[in-house]
Protein backbone atom coordinates (compact mmCIF):
# COMPACT_ATOMS: atom_id res chain seq x y z
CA UNK A 1 0.00 0.00 0.00
CA UNK A 2 1.74 3.58 -0.63
CA UNK A 3 2.60 5.47 1.86
CA UNK A 4 -0.01 8.25 1.13
CA UNK A 5 -2.44 6.20 1.48
CA UNK A 6 -0.95 4.88 4.92
CA UNK A 7 -0.82 8.25 6.45
CA UNK A 8 -4.37 9.01 5.53
CA UNK A 9 -5.91 6.48 7.31
CA UNK A 10 -3.43 7.31 10.56
CA UNK A 11 -5.13 10.63 9.59
CA UNK A 12 -8.46 9.77 9.25
CA UNK A 13 -8.87 7.64 12.40
CA UNK A 14 -7.04 10.50 14.29
CA UNK A 15 -8.88 12.31 13.37
CA UNK A 16 -12.14 10.25 14.06
CA UNK A 17 -11.32 9.66 17.40
CA UNK A 18 -10.94 12.75 18.84
CA UNK A 19 -14.35 14.08 16.89
CA UNK A 20 -16.24 11.59 18.86
CA UNK A 21 -15.96 9.76 15.61
CA UNK A 22 -18.39 12.15 13.97
CA UNK A 23 -18.28 12.71 10.07
CA UNK A 24 -16.86 16.44 8.89
CA UNK A 25 -15.45 17.99 5.77
CA UNK A 26 -12.05 18.58 7.37
CA UNK A 27 -11.26 14.81 8.46
CA UNK A 28 -9.85 14.27 4.77
CA UNK A 29 -5.92 15.17 4.27
CA UNK A 30 -5.47 16.72 0.46
CA UNK A 31 -6.38 14.50 -1.93
CA UNK A 32 -4.33 16.28 -4.69
CA UNK A 33 -1.18 15.04 -2.69
CA UNK A 34 -1.54 11.83 -4.41
CA UNK A 35 0.84 11.69 -7.33
CA UNK A 36 0.74 9.48 -10.31
CA UNK A 37 3.51 7.74 -9.42
CA UNK A 38 3.08 6.97 -5.90
CA UNK A 39 0.02 4.93 -7.06
CA UNK A 40 0.72 4.06 -10.31
CA UNK A 41 1.24 0.05 -9.09
CA UNK A 42 -1.93 -0.18 -7.39
CA UNK A 43 -4.51 -2.66 -9.19
CA UNK A 44 -7.54 -1.20 -10.65
CA UNK A 45 -10.43 -0.70 -8.50
CA UNK A 46 -12.99 -2.20 -10.66
CA UNK A 47 -15.25 -4.65 -9.35
CA UNK A 48 -16.99 -7.52 -10.65
CA UNK A 49 -20.38 -7.36 -8.39
CA UNK A 50 -23.40 -6.49 -10.20
CA UNK A 51 -24.42 -3.11 -7.76
CA UNK A 52 -28.27 -2.67 -7.78
CA UNK A 53 -29.40 0.49 -5.20
CA UNK A 54 -32.55 2.38 -3.70
CA UNK A 55 -31.93 5.33 -5.54
CA UNK A 56 -28.20 4.53 -8.20
CA UNK A 57 -28.01 2.72 -10.98
CA UNK A 58 -25.69 0.38 -11.81
CA UNK A 59 -23.37 3.04 -13.79
CA UNK A 60 -23.61 5.55 -10.49
CA UNK A 61 -22.99 2.93 -7.94
CA UNK A 62 -19.89 2.09 -9.51
CA UNK A 63 -18.50 5.87 -9.96
CA UNK A 64 -19.32 6.48 -6.34
CA UNK A 65 -17.45 3.13 -5.17
CA UNK A 66 -14.72 3.87 -6.81
CA UNK A 67 -14.37 7.78 -5.88
CA UNK A 68 -15.59 7.11 -2.03
CA UNK A 69 -12.59 4.26 -2.02
CA UNK A 70 -9.11 6.76 -2.70
CA UNK A 71 -11.04 8.75 0.43
CA UNK A 72 -10.34 6.20 2.66
CA UNK A 73 -8.47 3.24 1.27
CA UNK A 74 -8.36 -0.07 2.75
CA UNK A 75 -5.03 -1.96 3.76
CA UNK A 76 -4.25 -5.49 4.75
CA UNK A 77 -6.63 -5.95 7.52
CA UNK A 78 -7.90 -2.85 7.66
CA UNK A 79 -11.08 -1.85 6.17
CA UNK A 80 -11.93 1.25 3.57
CA UNK A 81 -14.71 2.42 2.04
CA UNK A 82 -15.65 -0.27 0.07
CA UNK A 83 -15.33 -2.92 3.56
CA UNK A 84 -17.81 -0.50 5.37
CA UNK A 85 -20.06 0.24 2.79
CA UNK A 86 -20.09 3.48 2.12
CA UNK A 87 -21.89 2.86 -1.21
CA UNK A 88 -24.65 1.75 1.06
CA UNK A 89 -24.82 4.35 2.59
CA UNK A 90 -24.94 7.12 0.48
CA UNK A 91 -27.30 5.13 -1.90
CA UNK A 92 -30.01 4.34 1.44
CA UNK A 93 -29.21 8.13 2.57
CA UNK A 94 -30.63 9.57 -1.14
CA UNK A 95 -33.46 7.84 -1.25
CA UNK A 96 -34.06 9.06 2.29
CA UNK A 97 -33.27 11.09 4.19
CA UNK A 98 -31.15 12.97 1.54
CA UNK A 99 -33.67 12.98 -0.97
CA UNK A 100 -33.48 16.60 -1.71
CA UNK A 101 -29.49 16.06 -3.13
CA UNK A 102 -30.94 13.36 -5.55
CA UNK A 103 -30.50 16.04 -8.23
CA UNK A 104 -27.06 17.43 -6.63
CA UNK A 105 -25.69 13.96 -7.03
CA UNK A 106 -27.32 13.07 -10.72
CA UNK A 107 -25.99 16.75 -12.38
CA UNK A 108 -22.50 15.89 -10.43
CA UNK A 109 -22.51 12.59 -11.83
CA UNK A 110 -23.04 13.60 -15.06
CA UNK A 111 -20.62 15.92 -15.32
CA UNK A 112 -18.20 13.91 -13.63
CA UNK A 113 -18.73 11.02 -16.44
CA UNK A 114 -18.00 13.87 -19.13
CA UNK A 115 -15.10 15.33 -17.27
CA UNK A 116 -13.52 11.97 -17.27
CA UNK A 117 -14.37 11.17 -21.26
CA UNK A 118 -13.43 14.44 -21.85
CA UNK A 119 -9.83 14.52 -20.62
CA UNK A 120 -8.98 10.89 -20.79
CA UNK A 121 -11.89 9.28 -23.16
CA UNK A 122 -13.00 6.75 -20.20
CA UNK A 123 -15.48 6.61 -17.63
CA UNK A 124 -14.19 7.83 -14.76
CA UNK A 125 -14.94 3.82 -13.09
CA UNK A 126 -12.92 2.50 -15.44
CA UNK A 127 -9.96 4.56 -15.06
CA UNK A 128 -6.58 3.51 -13.39
CA UNK A 129 -6.29 4.57 -9.81
CA UNK A 130 -3.70 7.31 -10.53
CA UNK A 131 -5.56 8.83 -13.22
CA UNK A 132 -9.40 8.53 -10.98
CA UNK A 133 -6.80 10.45 -8.11
CA UNK A 134 -5.78 13.12 -10.77
CA UNK A 135 -9.37 13.85 -11.70
CA UNK A 136 -10.49 13.76 -7.43
CA UNK A 137 -7.24 16.27 -7.22
CA UNK A 138 -8.67 18.47 -10.09
CA UNK A 139 -12.31 18.54 -8.21
CA UNK A 140 -10.81 19.76 -5.25
CA UNK A 141 -8.92 22.10 -6.26
CA UNK A 142 -11.77 23.19 -8.63
CA UNK A 143 -9.61 23.09 -11.42
CA UNK A 144 -11.79 20.34 -13.51
CA UNK A 145 -13.46 22.14 -16.48
CA UNK A 146 -16.91 22.05 -17.21
CA UNK A 147 -18.78 21.69 -13.57
CA UNK A 148 -22.07 24.53 -13.05
CA UNK A 149 -24.25 23.14 -10.61
CA UNK A 150 -22.94 21.89 -8.62
CA UNK A 151 -19.71 22.94 -8.59
CA UNK A 152 -16.55 20.54 -8.86
CA UNK A 153 -14.97 21.27 -5.70
CA UNK A 154 -18.75 21.37 -4.14
CA UNK A 155 -18.91 17.91 -5.42
CA UNK A 156 -16.14 16.91 -3.86
CA UNK A 157 -16.95 18.14 -0.90
CA UNK A 158 -20.19 16.36 -0.67
CA UNK A 159 -19.32 12.98 -1.55
CA UNK A 160 -16.48 13.28 0.76
CA UNK A 161 -18.11 14.05 3.73
CA UNK A 162 -20.69 11.41 2.74
CA UNK A 163 -18.18 9.20 2.74
CA UNK A 164 -17.06 9.70 6.10
CA UNK A 165 -21.01 9.17 7.48
CA UNK A 166 -20.74 6.18 6.27
CA UNK A 167 -17.43 5.65 7.72
CA UNK A 168 -18.24 6.20 11.08
CA UNK A 169 -22.01 6.87 11.51
CA UNK A 170 -24.38 4.29 13.20
CA UNK A 171 -24.59 1.44 11.12
CA UNK A 172 -28.21 1.69 11.44
CA UNK A 173 -28.26 3.83 8.72
CA UNK A 174 -26.54 1.47 5.95
CA UNK A 175 -22.77 1.98 6.50
CA UNK A 176 -19.97 1.58 8.90
CA UNK A 177 -20.64 -2.42 8.18
CA UNK A 178 -19.58 -4.57 11.18
CA UNK A 179 -19.05 -1.30 13.07
CA UNK A 180 -15.65 -1.04 10.74
CA UNK A 181 -15.54 2.07 11.26
CA UNK A 182 -16.21 2.40 15.36
CA UNK A 183 -13.75 -0.31 15.26
CA UNK A 184 -10.92 2.00 13.75
CA UNK A 185 -11.00 4.37 16.48
CA UNK A 186 -11.73 1.96 19.49
CA UNK A 187 -14.95 3.06 19.75
CA UNK A 188 -18.23 1.08 20.80
CA UNK A 189 -22.26 2.25 21.03
CA UNK A 190 -22.77 0.42 24.95
CA UNK A 191 -23.92 2.43 26.94
CA UNK A 192 -24.35 2.22 30.66
CA UNK A 193 -21.45 0.15 30.42
CA UNK A 194 -18.59 2.07 31.42
CA UNK A 195 -16.94 1.96 34.55
CA UNK A 196 -14.25 4.16 36.36
CA UNK A 197 -11.63 1.99 34.81
CA UNK A 198 -12.66 3.12 31.78
CA UNK A 199 -13.61 6.45 31.96
CA UNK A 200 -9.54 6.72 33.18
CA UNK A 201 -7.89 5.38 30.42
CA UNK A 202 -6.92 6.57 27.26
CA UNK A 203 -7.03 3.42 25.88
CA UNK A 204 -9.87 2.77 23.12
CA UNK A 205 -13.24 0.78 24.53
CA UNK A 206 -12.41 -2.44 23.21
CA UNK A 207 -15.80 -4.23 24.23
CA UNK A 208 -17.94 -5.32 21.32
CA UNK A 209 -19.83 -2.92 20.10
CA UNK A 210 -23.98 -3.39 20.98
CA UNK A 211 -25.67 -4.98 17.91
CA UNK A 212 -27.34 -2.48 15.69
CA UNK A 213 -30.56 -3.12 13.17
CA UNK A 214 -28.16 -3.54 10.36
CA UNK A 215 -27.06 -7.01 12.09
CA UNK A 216 -29.83 -7.57 13.13
CA UNK A 217 -31.30 -7.08 9.79
CA UNK A 218 -28.23 -9.77 8.17
CA UNK A 219 -29.08 -12.49 10.60
CA UNK A 220 -30.54 -15.83 9.52
CA UNK A 221 -33.33 -15.67 11.29
CA UNK A 222 -34.60 -12.33 9.42
CA UNK A 223 -33.59 -13.77 5.98
CA UNK A 224 -35.51 -16.93 6.47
Amino acid sequence: MPKHDTGRRAFLIRAAAGAGAAAGAGLVPNVSAQTREQRKQAPPRHSNIILHGAFFNQEDAATIAAFAEPLMPGAPGKPGAREAGVLRYIDLALSGAYADLQDFYRRGLAQLEAYGRKAYDQSFARLDPARQDEVIGALEQATANGFTWPAAQEFFNTVRTHTMEGLFADPIYGGNKNFAGWRLVGFSRRTGDFHAADLGTKQGFTRVPIIGLQAADESPKRRA
